[in-house]
């Protein structure tokens, strides 16, 4: 174990004991394959191989989605349609915005206003009615089925607007996480200032390619996540399968072939861990939005068991399934379907006393998160007590 594992760990078995919990080592490491052998991904980006926002690959090593379709034409053509695909665009490409090409709305005393330009630049402008700021916005992240927030650029640092658009209201209104107190100037009621890192991270999970050779550089990126976002730099991997050699198939990664931990570790490299929640210290309804620290949070976790993982309901290259029934079948590959029967090593889970359809609807309820204006699916598998509070 590197130091830095020994570190976050003897970090968390102290804010362990300072809550007054006593957890022993043995019961946090009793499996392999439980959270005290998980890492949290900044330790992950470390490691040898491929994880999603690893950044230390030069931009050319990244062919781009065009070239992975000529040999995966299927693949491609359906993740197309993931939501995934349309996670990151230039603010001037944004439908939201052209739907919304002139714009006013208030929050507070200030006034905002959006106009696009006969060039197609979107300019943002605030004012108190004494003061103003304008400048053109640079990006829009989220694809619009929750909301859509924005980026700007001043002095060559980059600022999250106060403002972002939210699908349920059909509108605008404050960004999570911003205050809805007056703020102190004009400069911060255009938005707050976003931190180098922080940069790296929202246009890592939002882009392809956004920080190579270790330096971030949004001009060269490949928008929105596509292929090799996942599957990591494909040079290496279609040269060699050009060339007819048979290693060329272990020259791209392959997160389907991970162990079942940490194939959920991987897709929350973006969607959020349970080590990253916790070492964060963020608690509240708000985690409902992190679905890998919800799965992880769940009892049936931390077997090493397949079926309980994302890519079990989910599969990457193909439209989120949004319809309740569907998932029926992926919780009774674990759950007895029969009250008479008995658990067994391929069928653990017992039957449900009230039914085995919609499972989803009753044990995986949605939660309202607040300022989101979204109900977001709670990941965290229970039984649901009427009346409970939320489970952090």
């Amino acid at each position: 174990m590197s130091k830095h594992r020994v570190g976050y760990r003897l970090l968390f078995l102290t804010l362990i004991a300072a809550a007054g919990v006593v957890v022993s080592i043995e019961t946090l490491a009793e499996e392999n394959n439980s959270k005290a052998e998980q890492m949290s991904t900044p330790e992950r980006i470390k490691q040898v191989g491929w994880w999603p926002t690893k950044g230390t690959p030069s931009r050319d090593e990244y062919v781009g989605p065009a070239i992975c379709a000529q040999c995966h034409s299927s693949l491609a053509s359906t993740q197309k349609l993931h939501a995934m695909a349309r996670t990151s665009t230039p603010a001037a490409n944004s439908d939201i915005l052209r739907a919304h090409n002139r714009q006013n709305f208030r929050l507070g005393p200030h006034t905002y206003q959006l106009v696009r330009t006969d060039n197609g630049v979107i300019e943002y402008s605030v004012s108190d009615g004494k003061q103003s700021v304008s400048g053109p916005l640079s990006w829009a992240f989220g694809t619009g089925k929750v909301g859509q927030s924005y980026l700007y650029q001043k002095g060559g640092a980059f600022f999250e607007s106060r403002f972002s658009y939210f699908s349920t209201i059909q509108g605008f209104d404050i960004t999570p996480a911003h205050s809805r107190a007056t703020p102190e100037s004009i400069e911060k009621a255009a938005g707050r200032p976003v931190a180098p890192a922080e940069v790296r991270r929202c246009f890592g999970c939002h882009n392809t390619a956004s920080t190579t050779n270790d330096k971030f550089d949004d001009t060269r990126l490949i928008p929105s996540i596509t292929c090799e976002a996942c599957h990591g730099p494909g040079s290496a991997h279609t040269a060699a399968m050009k060339a007819g050699l048979e290693a060329g198939a272990g020259l791209i990664s392959n997160p389907g072939r991970l162990k079942p931990v940490d194939q959920v570790d991987f897709c929350g490299a973006c969607h959020t861990t349970w080590w990253d929640v916790n070492l964060s210290g963020s608690s509240g309804v708000g985690n409902a939005r992190f679905q890998p620290y919800r799965l992880e949070s769940s009892r049936c976790w931390g077997k090493g068991d397949g079926r309980v993982t994302c890519i079990a309901c989910h599969n990457p290259h193909q439209p989120l399934v949004r319809e309740a029934g569907f998932y029926d079948q992926r919780c009774l590959s674990c759950h007895l379907a029969a009250a008479n029967s008995n658990p067994s090593s391929d069928h653990p889970g017992a039957a449900c006393p009230v039914s085995t359809k919609d499972c989803v609807t009753c044990h995986m309820p949605r939660v309202e998160v607040p300022d989101a204006h979204f109900k977001f699916t709670d990941h965290r598998i229970r039984i649901v007590r009427a009346g409970s509070p939320f489970p952090d």
